[in-house]
């Protein structure tokens, strides 16, 4: 019986210090049939927070790795090579786009934008790792 799979999303930082998305699966190794879960994973604290209508950030990189879910709206996330992607209520992706050890950061290189996206003000919560 093969292990039933999540496609989890990573923002992380490169080899070459750029950000990048990449998704890898989530095994739900655990729980029953009915429920199935993925393994505990730790935590270091949650926090929550309203985007208004209109909210966009500059580049920057990500300080402390955390899971980001959407609980209402919408939220683009732009990275340097001028790729993005829209997350929706509901989504999830790990952000992991950190400076890269010894670096000053640098807005042209470094890290990711985000913004605001529709009518719908966003709210989300960060579980940190």
């Amino acid at each position: 019986m093969t292990t039933p799979t999540l496609t989890q999303v990573l923002l992380e930082t490169g080899a070459d210090g750029r950000a990048r998305f990449r998704e890898q699966p989530l095994a739900l190794s655990e729980g029953k049939p009915a429920a199935r879960l993925s393994p505990l994973t730790p935590s270091g604290g949650v926090q929550w927070r309203e985007s208004p209508v209109g909210f966009r950030s500059e580049f920057h990189c990500t300080g402390t790795p955390q899971w980001l879910f959407v609980l209402k709206g919408a939220m683009e996330i732009g990275l340097q090579d001028g790729t993005s992607r829209v997350f929706h209520a509901g989504d999830h992706f790990y952000s992991n786009d950190t400076l890269p050890a010894g670096a000053v950061f640098d807005a042209r290189l470094h890290g990711h934008w985000s913004r605001q996206v529709g009518d719908v003000p966003l709210v989300t919560v960060f579980v940190r790792t």
